[in-house]
């Protein structure tokens, strides 16, 4: 429990948190970026983060289909 405590309490910022979990989702990640950001990123940005960028996909493909659909 105080390891979960220690990561959540991690400095690094919600920015660059979006931007390696924007990176993530498209699989495009070096091993050495990973590995730093494993030992600097806050555990509970990262879970904000994933849920906000899979809103964006999920609204993103709602548009496109209902762009397609509506011609």
């Amino acid at each position: 429990m105080n390891d979960l405590k220690k990561a959540s309490r991690r400095k690094m910022s919600f920015g660059a948190t979006l931007k390696a979990v924007f990176w993530s989702f498209f699989g495009v990640r070096k091993k050495s970026d990973y590995e730093k950001d494993a030992q600097q990123l806050n555990p509970v940005h990262v879970i904000i983060a994933g849920l906000l960028g899979a809103l964006v996909f999920i609204l993103t493909l709602i548009v496109i289909v209902k762009s397609v659909v509506g011609k």
